[in-house]
């Protein structure tokens, strides 16, 4: 099935490398996960839908962007990050993950993947928003279930370069969140937010990816300091 979805957004056939890789994570993310919990996700089917499947429904996006660089806010198991980086190696990769648990899964599946230019930051997308090391340096930031668009923007656009965009993965039912979140994009440096809806096998419900490309640089003063932009949105 993921083969025959990698086919259908890219008109490629997967390599046995790739298909590897994937076993591989898939096994090491059901071993970790009856210890450490890392995801509600539990069944080998769920994790190549709900997880693989739904991490390469970016791809066509990061193509069309040229998307070369990709900082992945609130990764938890490395999602949608680490599937985006075993189809393309040659993206580097930052994923940002508060819990010290899910970050070292992450390191461990970066490792023995063998995925260079890739890393998992601990610590939080305020911080790395301010830090120059991160800040308006990548073409990509991406996350899932991290937060509602007003607060999500903050952490996101931040760390992505003119010209570069937030890619936000989101449920069907998106519109207010869209409506609520105009005066965070604007203040921020976005352009107007697009709407692609993904259909994804084997998940009944639609998915939405809510696309803001950034058109001017994000002003000094934000993000805000950490806990400020969840607590007093934009």
């Amino acid at each position: 099935m993921l083969a025959d979805y990698y086919h259908t957004l890219c008109g490629e056939s997967t390599t046995p490398q790739i298909l590897n890789a994937f076993a591989q994570y898939q096994s090491e993310l059901l071993t970790w996960n009856a210890q450490f919990n890392l995801t509600a996700i539990r069944s080998a089917e769920e994790i190549e839908s709900k997880h693989f499947m739904d991490a390469l429904s970016l791809l066509p996006t990061l193509r069309r962007y040229q998307i070369r660089s990709l900082i992945d806010v609130g990764s938890g198991a490395g999602f949608p990050g680490i599937p985006l980086k075993i189809v393309q190696p040659d993206l580097r990769l930052v994923l940002v993950e508060s819990v010290e648990k899910k970050a070292v899964f992450c390191k461990h599946i970066l490792q023995i993947l063998d995925l260079n230019d890739a890393e998992v930051v601990v610590d939080r997308a305020e911080a790395l928003g301010q830090n120059k090391l991160y800040r308006e340096q990548f073409d990509c930031a991406v996350a899932r279930a991290v937060a509602a668009l007003p607060v999500l923007l903050e952490y996101l656009l931040p760390l992505v370069r003119v010209e570069g965009i937030v890619i936000a993965q989101k449920s069907a039912s998106v519109e207010e969140e869209i409506a609520q979140a105009k005066n965070a994009c604007a203040i921020l440096g976005g352009r107007e937010m697009q709407i692609e809806q993904v259909t994804i096998p084997g998940v009944d419900a639609p998915r939405n990816l809510v696309i803001i490309q950034k058109i001017k640089p994000t002003p000094a003063g934000y993000p805000r300091r950490v806990g400020t932009p969840a607590k007093k949105p934009l």
